[in-house]
């Protein structure tokens, strides 16, 4: 319906805020690293957003980031995971852990997650494996072209897997896989890095 709203942040509680566009209120459903990362209220603020809509139901629910909304898109296309699962889990694991988790098959990070079992946790990894297989094979390369050349490194590998996980094409992670330090520095930190190059 939309991809984000922008507006005045009028007001907040613990499970939606409330954003005022041009005198009209948007109650919109957040994880809590998103209210603590959207801004002060009384401000203008952007909040990438998803609409869910049902025959009883139209919820609006807001990120503070993309990468955010699309680990949100992720979790709730996994079989057995709700929206409000989704928020919750987005309420306890940053982008960057979760998808080093999946792509490193760590299902001991995964399952601490409120709602998520070893059993989900095993379904989140391999279902959303299955979903990187597809983006791999739809999605063209640089490296193919020999503007850049990729070194053969398991870290790399794991790591533009892992942002694929969070929506980056791979042309665009290739860009900047020069100006990462990828032989010193651990899976988690790179994405972290990688993220603050990509947005």
């Amino acid at each position: 319906m939309f991809a984000y709203l922008k507006g005045v942040f009028d007001s907040r509680t613990m499970d939606y805020i409330v954003v005022d566009v041009n005198g009209v209120g948007y109650k919109i459903f957040m994880s809590e690293n998103s209210m603590k990362e959207i801004g002060e209220i009384g401000k203008e603020i952007k909040v990438h957003t998803y609409v869910k809509v049902r025959e009883d139901d139209i919820s609006i629910y807001g990120f503070a980031s993309s990468e955010e909304l699309r680990m949100f898109e992720l979790l709730i296309s996994v079989s057995g995971i709700g929206a409000k699962s989704a928020i919750t889990i987005l309420s306890n694991i940053e982008p960057s852990t979760f998808a080093a988790a999946v792509v490193s098959d760590d299902v001991s990070v995964l399952k601490k997650l409120p709602g998520v079992g070893a059993k989900s946790a095993q379904r989140i990894i391999l279902e959303l494996k299955d979903k990187l297989k597809n983006i791999n094979m739809d999605d063209g390369s640089i490296s193919s072209t020999g503007k850049i050349e990729i070194p053969n490194n398991e870290n790399i590998d794991d790591l533009i897997s892992a942002l694929q996980v969070l929506g980056y094409s791979r042309r665009d992670i290739e860009e900047i896989l020069p100006k990462l330090d990828c032989k010193n520095s651990g899976l988690e930190e790179l994405i972290k890095k990688a993220l603050s190059l990509l947005s």
